[in-house]
């Protein structure tokens, strides 16, 4: 086998970068304590990220940045920075998922390969030409796809010069990545910005089927689907792990290495597995992988199972029997404890040591002589020492007698200290071989510098810093705001008859082959706006274009940039959905100017302040959702198994198209929340608070062109139904400005929030 198939680590903190590389990760991903969607790891300062690029990349290792949450207005001028610093150095890579970095990236940074972060829940063939599209050079594939849905996609991929990128161990999330609100809507945190605290482990009441972790599944192992991930074309494959230690990284990725390295030299697998229960785990399922989604994928124990596993490993099931098979497994952990220590005790990644020598005399060249050095030399044995790097720089011309300006010392400090730096630190700056009262032009003395700079940069030249630009923040096409409606019943279409603004009607995740159903209630009600969902996978995407290429709209709402892709293609135009988590005016840009949005919904997790200066790019709409169930999560599992059971014993065709179940789960604080499983949808949970904005009308009715009010009954529970007639009537009066309208509101919606427009997302 030629084709080269990467191992990619975690690195959540330095020791877990050094245990990634010694055992054999070929690329790392790391954070830095910004920008990145793993808040609760340790990090990396920017120092070391640099000293890390150096370490990896001794060993043939890459690094990978995670930049990969949501971006807002006022951080613009913070990574701007940031990037500026990143160009230059060595980075292999950064992981996004905010669309407007692609934007600032391709236009400001094209020195930068993009890799699309799992956020931006990337299932189907169009979203990855999309991407592709917008400068991706990876696709991280949604980790939810099955071994046929990910071949279809890597296929797609590598059509478009794009790798891709498969999630093979480690934690799973219950929900599709990038569509869980969960953190953000019961505690402020959101799993877009790196916050989640992860409300799918917490314990609940015991449900029905009697589990007090219901939502909760096994981890991620993949070890044994390697030749069908290898016949897949999948050309990453990813551990998950960034809040783990290092002792976790190093016993994963020496497995994995392993497993990769026997199967590309034999064909054949290692049948033992034991190595990975030694570390963190919750048990292991590969059942998103093989599509056959069971039950079994759950656990109700949302802690450690390595502990658990060494009892049944040894059959232990007396008191003594738990005793040495628990000790065992201590004494294990220290050895690997100490290995790792052992591997990596004098693996640095401090800053170099740099010396300058600056001579010449009359007639002579200016010299610049530079010496680095590794800190960590004076440690290793001599055997193994690294003599210092040694370059020379010269002048063009020769040192003359100074007449009016003198290049002093003084001079070539201000100029040359600047090199102490992330990467650097000067030890000496020697300036005994330089003659007195000389000259050379200050000209000459720029371009040396540049020359050492071009050095110091292994090879690279040194790119100028880009300023933040100034965007232009165009007005509203009309001079009013309307109020449009989502519904998803025909039943509801005699709305249409009582509001002048648009009245989307809110498709389904999944369709029944060939079936007609949803083209003909736009055929037949041609001023319903198809508004699409945020998941369609395989099939479903397929109908889902179909519905386009039958009904030709003039217009669509999409959760979903490949639905928009396709669009786009046929020359229907398109206004993006909330779910795609625009929080940022490059965002806007992103999506006018690379799929030719006319308009886009704003995040409903961001708050007043944060909406303040998103600036409108020309001839586009913006929108927002002022009244909606607030969706915490959505899931290709089933929510009912560990609730309140199901006879089938797993998922299958039919689950999607005929189920039509719901029930509450409830917290230990005694806080419940619906699950809802439309016909045609995938199980979703929803807050019990509906989300009821009416102070943004009034704070920004001059930003916005159109607030909609959603009036379907997905996700009420067991809410009380209400007037829908009525409730838009006062919709309309809040939006005219009487002032009746909020009483009348909040009279009528008796459990509410706004609290997300209040908190926003927490930086």
């Amino acid at each position: 086998m030629s084709r080269k198939i990467e191992l990619l680590a975690p690195g959540g903190d330095v020791n877990a970068v050094k245990a990634a590389i010694v055992a054999g990760a070929n690329a790392v991903y790391c954070g830095l304590d910004t920008f990145n969607a793993r808040n609760r790891a340790s990090n990396l300062s920017f120092d070391e990220l640099n000293g890390a690029l150096r370490l990896a990349h001794e060993y043939g290792c890459e690094i990978f940045l995670t930049l990969n949450v949501v971006i807002l207005e006022h951080e613009m001028g913070a990574l701007f920075k940031l990037l500026n610093q990143l160009v230059n150095t060595t980075l292999d890579g950064i992981i996004v998922q905010d669309l407007g970095l692609f934007n600032i990236v391709k236009k400001h940074f094209p020195t930068l390969h993009i890799h699309a972060s799992t956020q931006l829940t990337t299932h189907n063939e169009s979203q990855v030409e999309f991407l592709a599209r917008i400068g991706a050079t990876r696709v991280n594939l949604s980790r939810e796809l099955n071994l046929t849905e990910i071949k279809i996609l890597t296929d797609v991929a590598h059509k478009c010069d794009v790798l891709t990128e498969v999630f093979v161990h480690g934690a799973l999330c219950i929900a599709f990545s990038g569509q869980c609100y969960s953190s953000s809507v019961s505690v402020g945190n959101s799993g877009n910005r790196g916050r989640c605290s992860q409300a799918c482990r917490d314990e609940y009441e015991p449900t029905a089927m009697g589990n007090k972790h219901p939502l909760n599944l096994k981890d991620n192992s993949a070890y044994f689907d390697l030749p069908e991930l290898v016949a897949a074309g999948v050309d990453s494959l990813k551990v998950e792990g960034r809040i783990k230690g290092a002792n976790y990284v190093h016993t994963v990725i020496d497995s994995w290495r392993k497993q990769i390295d026997t199967f590309v030299q034999t064909g054949n697998l290692i049948e033992d597995d034991s190595s990975l229960y030694k570390v963190f785990n919750r048990n292991f399922t590969n059942k998103f992988l093989t599509g056959d989604m069971t039950k079994n994928m759950f656990t109700d124990n949302p802690r450690d199972h390595s502990f658990d596993h060494a009892n049944e490993k040894n059959n232990a099931i007396s008191v003594v029997q738990i005793y040495d098979a628990q000790q065992e497994l201590s004494t294990q952990k220290s050895e690997i404890d100490s290995l790792v220590k052992k591997k990596i005790e004098f693996l640095d990644i401090s800053k170099r040591e740099l010396s300058l020598e600056f001579t010449g005399q009359l007639n002579q060249p200016f010299t610049v002589n530079i010496i680095i050095e590794d800190k960590n030399d004076i440690t290793l044995s001599n055997k193994n020492a690294k003599e210092p790097l040694r370059f020379e720089v010269q002048s063009q011309m020769p040192i003359q007698i100074a007449d009016k300006s003198v290049v002093d010392i003084a001079a070539i400090d201000k100029r040359f200290k600047t090199f102490s730096n992330a990467n650097f630190e000067i030890k000496n700056m020697d300036y005994t071989n330089l003659g007195d009262n000389l000259s050379i032009p200050f000209k000459e003395l720029a371009r040396i510098k540049k020359q050492v700079a071009f050095l110091l940069n292994e090879g690279k030249d040194v790119i100028a810093p880009v300023e933040l630009p100034k965007l232009v923040n165009h007005e509203k096409a009309e001079n009013i705001t309307t109020l449009s409606i989502l519904i998803s019943d025909i039943k509801d279409a005699h709305l249409c008859n009582l509001t002048a603004g648009d009245v989307y009607f809110k498709l389904p995740e999944s369709f029944r082959t060939d079936n007609d159903k949803y083209i003909n209630v736009f055929l037949e009600h041609p001023q319903l706006i198809p508004w699409f969902p945020a998941v369609l996978i395989g099939k479903d995407f397929e109908e889902a274009v179909r519905l386009l290429e039958v009904v030709k709209p003039k217009l669509i709402i999409s959760n979903n940039t490949g639905v928009a892709y396709k669009a786009v293609q046929m020359g229907i135009d398109w206004i993006a959905g909330p779910l795609l988590n625009t929080t940022n005016s490059y965002a806007l840009l992103t999506l006018q100017e690379d799929l030719n949005a006319k308009g886009a919904f704003i995040s409903n997790e961001i708050n007043k302040q944060q909406m303040r200066s998103i600036k409108r790019p020309n001839d586009f709409k913006m929108m927002y959702s002022i009244y909606h169930p607030i969706l915490m999560m959505t899931s290709r599992q089933c929510f009912f198994q560990q609730t309140v059971g199901c006879k089938k014993p797993r998922i299958d065709a039919s689950c999607m198209l005929s189920c039509k179940k719901e029930t509450t789960v409830t917290n230990v604080k005694g806080i419940s929340f619906a699950i809802d499983k439309q016909k045609g949808g995938y199980p979703s949970i929803y807050n019990h608070e509906q989300f009821l904005n009416m102070d943004i009308v009034t704070d920004y009715a001059d930003k916005f062109d159109e607030f909609m009010i959603d009036l379907t009954d997905i996700g009420s529970g067991d809410k009380e139904k209400l007037d829908k007639a009525v409730l838009l009537a006062h919709f309309q009066d809040l939006i005219s400005g009487q002032t009746h309208a909020a009483d009348q509101l909040n009279h009528m919606v008796k459990v509410k929030t706004r609290q997300q427009y209040v908190e926003g997302l927490n930086s």
